[in-house]
């Protein structure tokens, strides 16, 4: 992905006619006459306000991994672009499925990728014992392991860190429960050969050397699968604007991601959402100067939140929903719980509307304006994940439920859900039917079970 990145940015520097904006900071979806028309942005360097008017707007601002307290994503991974779209009345779709990654450096949410056990590394618990064997996900193997627990699917590693968690088997540290992550056994050539930035990062963030030492490494949230919902066109319900990457709803990750499919998705649906807003572009007329007034009106609010003397701090109000939704919408979700998460996010979206108050009140390079912003974003979408959540009564890929939900149920919910917004109220949740082409659901089996499946 990093590399994927950096070249398609340099690659992007050779066209003379792309105009750059770079350190905006995008704050309104201006819509007119039932479309799409511009976004209204901050200059992050000035603070000035700027109008964009457009005829199609491509959404790619990534998941909501902020919304959670531990996750593996970047600063700005806060739903932002999700909130922007659902607040303009476009559902956001399948909210519910959230993944946790089992193998991340506790307190940083510094990924030890899939590569380690690829590898050949090995996940224990607190005795030294590989505990994946009792979750269904063994049996032991000699070595070379032609199949190994550890490759297990993300949601199943993480689930069984909870039962160890749960048992008293994981290991204290400064930030919380762990097991570890050991690759000793590959030998110090091959880690350094195959594991260079996994050794870096363990060393740098962890103060732990794999080649003499098992790192600690715990589950956090690291994918969004729901997002706004569009067609295989990239196309939203409101026209003109196109959405692509984790912040979309294509459908092709269903309940539970496979790794590196999000890489593959960003290729062609990026190019896909690309293709549609030219064609969408070209085929409309320009919109009137009513998204003028409508830009105007925007500002006014977004400019409201620098004039604010008084009311609750953004970490307040911004640590009390990551640490909701990591209580109450985690790994194993109960009745109980997430509608105890829709009641305090509910409160929570209250008293940020009754005022946040800012230390920095000047318009240059001012982030916690910026953040204050992405706030009212990250606790709709929150909510929207919580309800979504509550209302799916079955466990299902990503989301598990422990109450008496336990099992996947398509009678009733092989639907997709629709969160759609209610001013300020709760989301209303919807369900609509699920395309099913060539592979129908079937029990999910590893270990020995696995290969019985396989066989028959």
């Amino acid at each position: 992905g990093f590399h994927i990145l950096h070249t398609l940015f340099q690659t992007s520097l050779r066209f003379p006619t792309i105009s750059r904006f770079d350190e905006y900071f995008c704050v309104e979806l201006l819509v007119d006459d039932g479309a799409v028309r511009g976004v209204l942005a901050i200059e992050i360097a000035s603070g000035e306000l700027l109008l964009l008017r457009c005829k199609s707007v491509v959404m790619a601002t990534g998941g909501a991994g902020r919304v959670y307290r531990r996750n593996t994503n970047a600063g700005i991974v806060t739903g932002d672009g999700m909130g922007m779209t659902y607040a303009q009345g476009v559902p956001l779709r399948d909210m519910e499925f959230v993944q946790y990654h089992p193998t991340c450096l506790p307190g940083t949410g510094i990924l030890m990728t899939e590569a380690c056990r690829g590898e050949g590394g090995i996940l224990t618990n607190k005795d030294g014992y590989r505990y994946l064997q009792d979750y269904g996900l063994g049996p032991l193997e000699p070595w070379p392991r032609p199949k190994a627990m550890e490759l297990g699917p993300r949601d199943r590693l993480s689930q069984a860190f909870w039962h160890e968690q749960r048992k008293g088997r994981t290991i204290e540290t400064l930030h919380g429960p762990a097991v570890h992550l050991d690759l000793r056994h590959l030998g110090e050539q091959k880690i350094m050969e195959r594991l260079p930035l996994i050794t870096e990062a363990a060393r740098t963030f962890a103060g732990v050397d794999p080649v003499t030492a098992p790192i600690p490494v715990c589950p956090a949230v690291h994918y969004t699968m729901g997002g706004i919902v569009c067609d295989v066109h990239c196309a939203t319900p409101l026209p003109g604007l196109f959405a692509a990457g984790e912040c979309s709803s294509v459908g092709i990750h269903g309940a539970n991601r496979l790794g590196s499919n999000s890489l593959a998705e960003l290729l062609v649906f990026g190019k896909v959402a690309g293709e549609s807003a030219v064609r969408h572009a070209r085929s409309v007329a320009a919109g009137s100067d009513a998204v003028e007034r409508r830009a105007g009106d925007a500002a006014a609010r977004v400019l409201s939140l620098l004039a604010q003397g008084s009311g609750e701090r953004l970490a307040t109000l911004r640590d009390a929903m990551r640490d909701t939704m990591e209580t109450h919408v985690g790994i194993y979700r109960e009745a109980s719980a997430m509608q105890q998460a829709c009641n305090e996010l509910a409160d929570l979206r209250e008293r940020y509307r009754r005022g946040v108050r800012l230390d920095d009140h000047s318009r240059a390079f001012n982030t916690e304006w910026l953040t204050a912003i992405e706030l009212g974003f990250s606790l709709q979408v929150a909510e929207a994940m919580a309800h979504s959540a509550l209302k799916r009564e079955e466990s299902r890929g990503a989301h598990v439920r422990l109450d008496t939900f336990t099992q996947r149920d398509d009678e009733n919910f092989l639907r997709h859900s629709l969160a759609h917004a209610q001013g300020d109220g709760p989301p209303r949740i919807t369900h609509s039917p699920v395309t099913i082409t060539r592979s129908a659901p079937r029990t999910r089996a590893y270990g020995g079970a696995g290969e019985r499946v396989e066989l028959t």
